[in-house]
C-alpha cells in the first residue's frame, strides 16, 4: 500500500501557499528566537531544582539522550515539510485528518492550560513576593492573573511581522535574567560558601528518573513549534535546521546552569517549585543591600515578562495549528481556522485560546485545593500530561512520512543514514512513553519498582483529587475532540468548502 498525497492538495514537498493572508516575515534569526522563547521554561527551572542534586545529572542526561535525537529528528522534518501547521500536516499525511485533529487537540490545549495555570501562577507569586502585594483570591490577584493572561494572547493577535519582535525580546531577556542570577550565585557562593550543595549527591537514582522525567521533558520538547509557522518563514529548508540546533544548545545550558545556581545556594529542601528561581534570586542579591532589592524587584518584573512572552511565544505556534485543523474540517466549524486578512494571525483561535486559559485558571484557583505551591505543581502536570500524550502520535509520524514519502527532497538529514534516524525515534520515542505514564499515573512505577513514594507528600492533594483534575481533564478533551470532528464533518456534508480556506496536504492509500 502506499501513501501518497491527493491531487486536490499540494505536495509534501511543495511550498505553495496554502493559506491566505500570511507575510514570510520569520528569518533564521527570529525562528532561533521564537524556538528559544518557547522551548525555555522559566517557570520550571524551580520545579527541576527540587530533585536536588541528581536533578543537575538527569537534565544533563537528557539533554544527551533526549534532546539531541528529538533536535536531529524535527531538523530534518521540519526542513522537508515546511507547511503551514507543522505537526498538524505531518500527522495528516501520515494517518489521516481524525488522528491528526485529535492529537492537535492535545498539543493546542497544553498552551491554554499552561498559561492559565503554571505559568499564571508563578507570576503572580513573583509578583506577589517581590514586587507588589497580591494575596491570595483577592482582587488584586485575580486582575493580575486576568491581565497576564490576555497581554499574552494579544501579542499573538497582532501580526507576526511585529509579534515577533516581543518573543524575541523575551528570549533575550530570558538568557540574560537566567545567566545573571547563575553568575551572582556563584559569585554568592564563593563569599559565603557552597551551603546548598552540603551533603547533596548528584548520583543518579531510579527514584530521581521517576520524578524529574515528565517536567525534564517538558521542558526539552518544543523545537518543532516554529514550523507551526513555516509557510512565514522566508527558507524553511535551509533555516530550520540551524535554528534547531543553536536554540537546543542555548536551552540545554539555560536549563543545566540555574538549576546548578538554586542547588548551589538554597538547600534542595527548601526549594518550591513556584518560587525556586526567585528564592535563590532572593537570596544572593539580599547580600548587597539595598542596591540588591533594587536589582532583585527588577529582576522579578523582567522575570514576569518573561514568562508573559514565553506564553505568548506558544500561543503564536499552536494557535496555528489548531487554526489549520479547523480549517481543514477537523474541530467543528472551518471558520475557526481564518487568518485575519491585514493582521495574517489566526485572530478567532487566539481568542479561544484567551478564554480557554481563563477558564482554566479560575478552575485551578477554585478547584484544586491546597497551597500555591501545589496548586502551581498539579496544573503544570496537566500542561505536561496534554502534550506528551500528543507526542504519542507525532513522534511515530515522522517515521511514517519518512518511509511513505522517500522520494522528497530532504535539505538535511539526521546522521548514520536510516539507522540513525531509527535509534533516535526509538530513543525519543521511549522517553516520551514513560514520561506520559508517570505524568497520568504518579508512584505506580515506584510502587512496582519498590521505590518509596508519599502521594499526598509529593502533590499537597490528595490522589482522588489529583486524578480528578488529570484524568478528568484528558477525558474531556477527548470528548471535546471527538464532538469537534463529527460536528466539522457534519457542517462539510451541508455547505460546500470556502474556496479561500487554508488547503492542507491530503492523505490517502
Amino acid at each position: 500500500m502506499s501513501h501518497t498525497p491527493a491531487s486536490d492538495g499540494p505536495p509534501p514537498d511543495d511550498r505553495s501557499d496554502s493559506v491566505p493572508n500570511l507575510q514570510r516575515s520569520l528569518g533564521r534569526f527570529d525562528i532561533m528566537a521564537l524556538g528559544v522563547a518557547a522551548v525555555i521554561s522559566a517557570d520550571v527551572i524551580g520545579q527541576i531544582a527540587t530533585g536536588g542534586g541528581e536533578a543537575v545529572t538527569w537534565t544533563a542526561l537528557l539533554a544527551l539522550l533526549f534532546l539531541v535525537p528529538y533536535a536531529l529528528l524535527f531538523a530534518e522534518t521540519g526542513a522537508t515539510f515546511p507547511q503551514e501547521g507543522g505537526p498538524y500536516v505531518w500527522v495528516k499525511l501520515a494517518y489521516g485528518r481524525t488522528a491528526a485533529a485529535l492529537t492537535t487537540l492535545f498539543y493546542w490545549v497544553t498552551n491554554p492550560v499552561w498559561l492559565g495555570g503554571s505559568l499564571v501562577f508563578a507570576a503572580a507569586s513573583a509578583w506577589d513576593g517581590h514586587v507588589t502585594h497580591l494575596g491570595n483570591g483577592t482582587v488584586a490577584d485575580y486582575t493580575f492573573k486576568l491581565v497576564f493572561i490576555w497581554v499574552s494572547i494579544l501579542t499573538a493577535v497582532v501580526s507576526l511581522r511585529r509579534g515577533k519582535w516581543i518573543t524575541t525580546v523575551g528570549a533575550i531577556a530570558k538568557v540574560a535574567v537566567m545567566l545573571t542570577v547563575t553568575a551572582a550565585a556563584l559569585v554568592y557562593g564563593i563569599q559565603h560558601g557552597f551551603k546548598g550543595l552540603t551533603g547533596t549527591g548528584f548520583a543518579p537514582t531510579t527514584g530521581g528518573l521517576l520524578a524529574l522525567a515528565p517536567i525534564l521533558l517538558f521542558a526539552y520538547v518544543g523545537f518543532e513549534a516554529p514550523n507551526a509557522a513555516g509557510e512565514e518563514m522566508r527558507n524553511p529548508k535551509r533555516d530550520v535546521p540551524v535554528s534547531i540546533g543553536v536554540s537546543g544548545g542555548v536551552a540545554a545550558a539555560c536549563y543545566l546552569l540555574p538549576v546548578f545556581a538554586i542547588l548551589a545556594v538554597v538547600p534542595a529542601k527548601q526549594v518550591t517549585g513556584v518560587a525556586g528561581f526567585l528564592d535563590a534570586a532572593s537570596l544572593v542579591f539580599g547580600s548587597y543591600g539595598s542596591a540588591g532589592h533594587a536589582l532583585l524587584t527588577a529582576t522579578c518584573v523582567l522575570f514576569v515578562f518573561v514568562l508573559m512572552t514565553q506564553g505568548s511565544a506558544w500561543m503564536i505556534v499552536s494557535d496555528r495549528m489548531q487554526a489549520m485543523a479547523a480549517a481543514d474540517g477537523g474541530f467543528f466549524s472551518r471558520a475557526l481556522g481564518a487568518f485575519h486578512p491585514r493582521l495574517g494571525t489566526p485572530v478567532r483561535m487566539n481568542l479561544v485560546s484567551g478564554c480557554a486559559a481563563t477558564v482554566f485558571m479560575l478552575a485551578a484557583t477554585l478547584l484544586v485545593d491546597g497551597t500555591a505551591a501545589a496548586v502551581f505543581k498539579v496544573v503544570l502536570t496537566v500542561a505536561v500530561t496534554t502534550l506528551l500524550l500528543s507526542y504519542l502520535v507525532v513522534i511515530p509520524a515522522l517515521g511514517t512520512l519518512r518511509r511513505n514519502h522517500p522520494d522528497v527532497e530532504r535539505p538535511y538529514r539526521v546522521p548514520f543514514g536510516a539507522w540513525g534516524f531509527r535509534i533516535s525515534l526509538g530513543l525519543v520515542y521511549a522517553w516520551i512513553v514513560l514520561g506520559s505514564w508517570i505524568a497520568l499515573f504518579p508512584g505506580v512505577l515506584e510502587h512496582l519498582l519498590g521505590v518509596p513514594y508519599d502521594f499526598a507528600g509529593t502533590w499537597g492533594v490528595s490522589r482522588t483529587v489529583f486524578e480528578a483534575f488529570t484524568l478528568g481533564t484528558v477525558a474531556v478533551l477527548l470528548a471535546i475532540g471527538v464532538l469537534g470532528r463529527a460536528v466539522a464533518a457534519r457542517l462539510d456534508r451541508r455547505t460546500p468548502r470556502n474556496p479561500v480556506a487554508p488547503a492542507v496536504p491530503e492523505y490517502q492509500a
